[in-house]
């Protein structure tokens, strides 16, 4: 009888119980099941070269530098771990390129499964530190599809996730407290970041962040290390625009807006309380052009964003491409315009174009390397003393050999001046700065 009574007090505490469970779980938990499945551990190894000498500690001497050039180099095997996102069904995975940079191997590990899939880089941009790989194992993969990150809210509740030792999940929540914050990351390069309190960690970097129901809305970096309970992600439409060239051509073309800008003045950020980019020269029949942009109109915003620095501005349209609109919000007179201009592919010749403009001299392609042809007079190269004949050996510390090696520099560095040459001429080299 007593049994029989325990039995069904059982049976009647079992809708309680469930009743208790369905109240625990909250939206985290189920945003959480819809996108866990997608996020993966990548684990990456590195092949380091090195060569040994039985000469320790004789520094630089002259027998150790033999034994080094006659000696096999050693190889050892470095890892490390990241997470990422699986963001369609035939295995495509979205991550930070510096996860995955300096892999000779990459593996990931599903939460499913129990073992380790290789995989391959398809594209990345380290300046905008995003990577695709492709899990090489064909297969009908969990995915979690890129949402929006245009309509984000202040204090909008996050969650950001990551797989960081391939053993299960780490989850943590927090609100967003910027939708587009600046971030400097070296003197010539800023990007536009999602800040939340949400933890992140190099072993979660390149894990998804999603909203409170389960979307993708961001890719997150471990950037401010040193920062307590700030997390940053790299807004997922800034990831969808680059997508497709990471995908086709393994890296972001360089979109054509055709302005050369300026900053502004002094006065002028004191009288609008804010910075912009001064339009100093117009080119022909560049898409700014076509648009009905003017020279000393002030560009304010692009997609929203503030553009208060020549820097910001190159650093933000490097996350464009060929095709992509923009919406320029601008300064004419004392007026606020909108205009839309579509970015176009870099005109044929126009790295080339770019440097007599700016530096005042042209090159040809020799047997042994690069020279110039032609030096402009009056030109930044002129009063600097360059001459026909002079090598072009290096830009920005770059070796160059080629007209194809030195358009791709300049195409990476157009607008970011002055730039250093290093040029060589009777066998001695000069370092200079153009202009």
């Amino acid at each position: 009888m007593f049994i029989r009574l325990m039995f069904v007090g059982l049976l009647l505490l079992l809708p309680f119980s469930n009743a208790l469970a369905a109240e625990r779980r909250t939206p985290v938990v189920e945003a959480v099941a819809k996108a866990r499945d997608a996020v993966v551990n990548i684990r990456t190894e590195e092949i380091v070269r090195q060569r040994s000498s039985p000469f320790f500690g004789f520094g630089d001497s002259i027998f150790e530098q033999f034994f080094n050039d006659m000696l096999s180099p050693r190889s050892y095997k470095t890892q490390s771990l990241g997470s990422g996102v699986i963001i369609d069904a035939q295995g495509y995975i979205l991550t930070n390129a510096h996860v995955v940079e300096k892999a000779s191997k990459i593996f990931v590990a599903l939460t499913e499964k129990n073992q380790e899939l290789e995989a391959k880089l398809i594209g990345m941009d380290e300046r905008i530190d995003l990577a695709v790989l492709k899990i090489e194992q064909q297969g009908n993969y969990p995915y979690l599809q890129p949402a929006r990150s245009d309509d984000l809210l202040l204090g909008e509740s996050v969650i950001a996730i990551g797989n960081p030792l391939g053993l299960g999940h780490s989850i943590t929540t927090g609100i967003i407290s910027s939708t587009k914050r600046h971030v400097q990351l070296d003197k010539n390069f800023s990007s536009v970041f999602i800040q939340t309190d949400a933890l992140i960690n190099p072993g979660n970097s390149g894990g998804p962040l999603i909203n409170i129901n389960g979307e993708l809305i961001g890719i997150n970096t471990a950037i401010a290390r040193q920062a307590q309970g700030i997390g940053f992600s790299i807004p997922i439409n800034t990831a969808k625009r680059v997508l497709n060239d990471l995908i086709e051509y393994g890296r972001v073309r360089r979109a054509y807006f055709g302005v050369v800008p300026a900053e502004v003045s002094s006065n002028f950020t004191h009288s609008y309380g804010e910075g912009g980019v001064l339009i100093e020269e117009l080119l022909d029949d560049s898409p700014a052009e076509k648009a009905g942009f003017q020279i000393a109109d002030v560009i304010l915003t692009i997609d929203g964003v503030e553009v208060r620095s020549l820097e910001e501005y190159y650093s933000l349209l490097q996350t464009y491409t060929p095709g992509d609109k923009l919406n320029v919000f601008l300064l004419r007179g004392l007026q606020m315009q909108e205009k839309s201009v579509l970015l176009t592919t870099l005109p044929k010749g126009y790295e080339l174009s770019y440097t007599l403009q700016n530096f005042g001299f042209s090159l040809k392609e020799g047997q042994r390397g690069l020279f110039i042809d032609r030096v402009v007079d009056g030109s930044a190269a002129d009063k600097i003393g360059l001459k026909l004949g002079d090598q072009i050996a290096k830009v920005d510390g770059i070796a160059i050999e080629t007209l194809s090696d030195y358009e791709a520099v300049i195409t990476e560095r157009i607008g970011r001046l002055p730039l250093t040459f290093l040029v060589a001429r009777n066998n001695r080299g000069y370092l200079i700065e153009l202009p």
